[in-house]
């Protein structure tokens, strides 16, 4: 069983920060009742709906490195309620995120559901796997209506996950969010420009 986000995001200088605005004692209720026993459906839900979320590994020159991670929505996948997967796309061929994480497997992540200001942020033990040795993998992974590369796979095996606070998240809102929500006054307008060309005569 891994460790609540708390007991591994506490370290002891966030302690001493935290005793010395007055939120430790907070957060020491927070670290002492909370567990993580893997993902629920409320987390794999949330993640299935995501399309983008943004990754933070650490490399040998001792600075986090952080890279957005896009595609079609649900192309992060949960394989079971403590691992997650996804197809790494060919991209820029920089290769900082994969080689970070050869030496330093530990990684973060943020997936924010701008609209409804909701974020999800995890840590997690990033395993790289080469395409051709986990073909059933590929498979269950593979978004394969979307234009894509792929040059490897990486599974996350999540170490906890918290709820971040909602406040200045400013709502955004995709394409297909806003042709979803003009849908209903497109079909009224439709309908009463057909009205209009019938008591036109036209």
């Amino acid at each position: 069983m891994a460790r609540n986000y708390a007991s591994l995001a506490f370290t002891e200088p966030v302690k001493a920060v935290q005793e010395r605005y007055g939120s430790r004692q907070t957060y020491d209720r927070v670290e002492r009742n909370t567990r993580f026993e893997g993902l629920t459906d409320n987390e794999i839900g949330f993640i299935a709906d995501r399309d983008s979320f943004y990754l933070a590994s650490y490399g040998e020159n001792d600075f986090p490195y952080i890279q957005h991670r896009g595609g079609p929505k649900g192309f992060l996948k949960a394989i079971d309620d403590q691992t997650l997967g996804f197809v790494d796309f060919r991209g820029n061929k920089q290769y900082i995120s994969v080689g970070n994480v050869l030496t330093h497997p530990n990684v973060s992540l943020i997936l924010v559901d701008y609209a409804h200001q909701a974020r999800l942020k995890l840590y997690a033990e990033a395993e790289i796997v080469e395409l051709a040795d986990r073909p059933d993998l590929f498979a269950l992974l593979d978004p394969t209506s979307y234009r894509h590369t792929p040059e490897r796979m990486l599974l996350l095996h999540v170490k906890a996950f918290d709820w971040n606070c909602p406040q200045h998240i400013t709502p955004r809102y995709t394409l297909d969010e806003i042709n979803g929500l003009l849908a209903s006054q497109r079909t009224r307008i439709a309908q009463l420009e057909a009205e209009i060309k019938r008591l036109q005569g036209t």
